[in-house]
């Protein structure tokens, strides 16, 4: 039997969701030794991709093949046994052909940003303390990111790939002036290693008249390398929406809910 799980995540002390053979305390290995300990003989979870050091998640679809249906409340027994920063919030049985990375049609990515100081947004939103930023022209920045398709540019390891060629099909930003505050979304059908930070890296270049538009766009399309490349910092950023077309999660994780606020239509 196959189960999808939903969960959520404050990646802060973690070093990301990849169990790494010369890493220690990712979130795959603390919920493997977690669900291991529960049913009582070595289990192996599997992800629906990987987020970096640092980076949060509200919306992660894991799974995990079982011999039989548990005879016990399972997301009871994982939320008292997870630590506080990992949460279930549904299990769902799904078929033994069904693969939460590979069958995954789209996923969402949210980053947050703020530049006036404040205690409560720092763990969760990228501070850039005084930015000054033209939304025209970020706006126009994410355009020219939702209609490109090789995102080799904006790729941290783009040997690893196959191809770097994703289809977005939103990428937006939503801005609260009053609260100093800035909501990044991007939706894909796949995302590259870094490819999110990368892409909020060079619109806030864009958005303080750091880079040009044109030269951003040259940039995209490969006419022209940038010589500075710099992820933005991970704790902004969180993975939000996992789509399949057999199964519908819930928008049920509170953080970030409250971090929208304010940053919505």
């Amino acid at each position: 039997m196959r189960y999808f799980l939903h969960i959520g995540y404050d990646g802060s002390n973690y070093k990301g969701w990849q169990k790494q053979k010369n890493t220690q305390n990712t979130v795959q290995e603390v919920i493997e030794k977690k669900v291991s300990q529960i049913f009582k003989k070595e289990m192996t979870i599997y992800g629906c991709g990987r987020t970096d050091s640092g980076v949060h998640a509200s919306q992660y679809i894991m799974q995990i093949n079982v011999d039989q249906a548990p005879d016990f409340d399972l997301k009871y027994r994982l939320n008292k046994n997870l630590p506080d920063n990992i949460a279930v919030f549904e299990i769902r049985e799904v078929d033994d052909n069904h693969n939460c990375r590979y069958h995954a049609i789209a996923r969402t990515y949210d980053y947050f940003v703020h530049w006036n100081k404040d205690p409560v947004l720092m763990r969760y939103s990228a501070f850039y303390e005084g930015i000054q930023l033209d939304y025209d022209l970020m706006n126009k920045a994410t355009d020219l990111i939702r209609n490109t398709r090789d995102f080799r540019p904006v790729c941290k390891r783009p040997d690893v790939y196959d191809n770097t060629l994703c289809n977005v099909s939103e990428c937006r930003i939503f801005v609260n002036e009053q609260e100093g505050r800035l909501r990044f979304t991007i939706t894909s059908n796949r995302f590259l290693r870094g490819m999110v930070r990368l892409c909020v890296f060079f619109l806030l270049k864009v958005g303080t008249g750091a880079l040009s538009l044109s030269d951003f766009e040259k940039i995209l399309t490969q006419e022209i390398q940038s010589e500075e490349k710099q992820p933005a910092f991970p704790n902004g950023l969180f993975l939000s929406k996992v789509q399949y077309p057999f199964i519908t999660f819930q928008d049920s994780h509170q953080l970030i809910k409250m971090l929208k606020l304010g940053l919505e239509e």
